[in-house]
């Protein structure tokens, strides 16, 4: 059993995490080829792309479309793809607070009570907000300001946690006791 005092992490939390945290990567990772493919850049012609792509002194780098960029045009496309990851893990997080309010039940019998959950989501969603959009973080933090649906490029990856860790639920309860029981709990 979990003891407050010594067990910081449970073997349990890091298994049951694992499939969550690499879809929460994955759409990062999607939302980032997203913006430098609408920027220009397509995923193909990324590969080997670094060392030019880092170079102050290169200031005609051609994209897949054959438009230059120069190298403080390429650096605030990096830095937007950076904000933009940011944001996608926020999203994405929103289904793994929820989905961790409960271990064997369905969100949906338990309920969304918690106004004090609820709040944090919105406030997560906010201060994310605040730090794409408030003047001045492109200096301070380097985060720049977001096209409106680049916000919605995690949200399938959301929903696919959320229904996962449904699924997952939905298994446990249907054969309490099964071979699938101990693993699908960890």
């Amino acid at each position: 059993p979990f003891h407050k005092l010594v067990d910081r992490v449970s073997e349990q939390l890091v298994v049951t995490s694992d499939p969550a945290g690499m879809i929460q990567a994955l759409a990062g990772f999607f939302t980032y080829f997203v913006i430098l493919a609408e920027n220009g850049f397509l995923p193909s012609t990324l590969v080997g792309i670094r060392v030019n792509w880092d170079n102050k002194y290169i200031n005609d780098l051609e994209d897949s479309y054959g438009q230059q960029w120069t190298y403080e045009q390429r650096k605030i496309v990096e830095f937007t793809c950076h904000t933009a990851f940011f944001v996608s893990i926020v999203i994405v997080q929103w289904a793994d607070l929820i989905i961790c309010k409960t271990r064997r039940n369905s969100v949906f019998q338990q309920g969304m009570k918690n106004k004090i959950l609820i709040f944090g989501l919105f406030e997560e969603t906010a201060l994310a907000a605040f730090l794409s959009y408030c003047p001045g973080m492109d200096v301070a933090l380097r985060m720049y300001p977001l096209k409106p649906n680049w916000w919605f490029c995690a949200f399938p990856y959301s929903l696919l946690i959320f229904f996962y860790d449904e699924i997952r639920k939905l298994i446990l309860r249907r054969s309490p006791g099964g071979d699938c029981g101990p693993k699908l709990l960890q």
